[in-house]
C-alpha cells in the first residue's frame, strides 16, 4: 500500500499527518517507509530529528542519479535511511530537491519515483509519501507512484476552494498516468466541534458525496511540542487525545484497505 498525503494548499497539516500515520503503522509492526518529497523537509526533521543534508543519502541523490549516467547505479534501497523507530525508514528530503526539479521536469523523469518503489517490491508493508503544497513535479511523481491519496482539510473556505481544484487534478492524473489511483478520503484536521463553521463545511462536503473520513483530528498545542521534540504523537504522548485520534484514523484506513482488498479479490 502506497499512500500519498496531498493538498495544494499549505498549512493543512500534511507533513504532520504523514509522519504520524507512518509512525503508527511502524509501531503496529508494519515495515514502513516514509518518503519526504517536500524540499522543506518537515517530515524528515520530524522523524529523524535532523535535516536531510545531515544524512548520508536522500531523495536528491536518487533523483540526481536519474539525471546522470552511472556505470554502476545504486539500488533504490541504498538511498534509504533508518530512523530512531523500529520498522520505520525514510527516503529523506534535501534542500537540493528545489534546484533539481527543473532538470527532472525537462528530462521527463516523472516516473522515476514509481520505478524506484517498484524496485523495492515487497520490502515494505506500507509506504507514506509527503508532498509539497503545490501541484509540481514532485507531487505529480507521488500521485503517479501511489495507490491512494489522502487529502487533509482544515475547515476554512480557502481550503474548500482548493479542494475542488485538487479533485480536478486527481482526475487528470488518473486519466493520463495512474488509472488505479483512489481518493481514499478527506482527513478533517484541526477540527473544533463546538465551532459552527467547521461543522457547516464538513456537512456540506458530505452532502456533496465527498469521502470525508469519520475520524477527525483535533487542534492541540501538543502537536507543536511533538514537532519540537521530533517525536510523533504515538511516541511523544501516546495517551493524549490527539495521539488516539491518529491511531483511530490509522485503524480506519487499515479496515477500509482490507475491505477493498477482499472486494478486489
Amino acid at each position: 500500500m502506497r499512500r500519498v498525503v496531498f493538498n495544494q494548499k499549505g498549512g493543512v497539516g500534511k507533513s504532520t499527518i504523514t509522519a504520524n500515520l507512518a509512525a503508527i503503522a511502524a509501531n503496529a509492526g508494519l515495515k514502513t517507509l516514509l518518503i519526504d518529497l517536500d524540499p522543506q523537509g518537515n517530515s524528515t526533521q520530524y522523524i529523524t530529528g535532523q535535516g536531510g543534508e545531515a544524512l548520508e543519502y536522500s531523495l536528491a541523490d536518487l533523483f540526481d542519479q536519474a539525471l546522470n549516467f552511472k556505470i554502476r547505479p545504486k539500488q533504490a534501497s541504498e538511498f534509504i535511511s533508518e530512523t530512531p523507530y523500529e520498522n520505520l525508514d525514510v527516503l529523506a528530503s534535501h534542500p537540493a530537491l528545489e534546484e533539481l526539479q527543473v532538470k527532472l521536469e525537462s528530462r521527463y523523469k516523472i516516473f522515476k519515483l514509481r520505478e524506484a518503489l517498484d524496485e523495492l517490491g515487497s520490502r515494505y508493508d506500507r509506504i507514506y509519501i509527503d508532498t509539497p503544497p503545490a501541484l509540481n513535479f514532485f507531487s505529480r511523481s507521488a500521485l503517479i507512484a501511489a495507490n491512494s491519496v489522502l487529502v487533509p482539510f482544515d475547515c476554512d473556505e480557502f481550503s474548500r476552494r482548493a479542494l475542488y481544484n485538487l479533485l480536478d487534478s486527481l482526475n487528470e492524473i488518473r486519466a493520463d498516468h495512474n488509472p488505479g489511483l483512489a481518493l481514499e478520503g478527506i482527513v478533517v484536521n484541526q477540527f473544533q466541534p463546538r465551532a459552527s463553521l467547521p461543522q457547516k463545511l464538513v456537512a456540506e462536503l458530505l452532502e456533496e458525496g465527498l469521502p470525508v473520513l469519520p475520524t477527525t483530528l483535533s487542534s492541540s498545542v501538543k502537536i507543536r511540542e511533538s514537532h519540537e521534540a521530533s517525536q510523533p504523537m504515538i511516541h511523544f504522548m501516546p495517551s493524549h487525545k490527539l495521539a488516539q485520534e491518529f491511531v483511530a484514523l490509522h485503524e480506519e484506513l487499515e479496515r477500509a484497505s482490507a475491505k477493498s482488498g477482499r472486494k478486489a479479490a
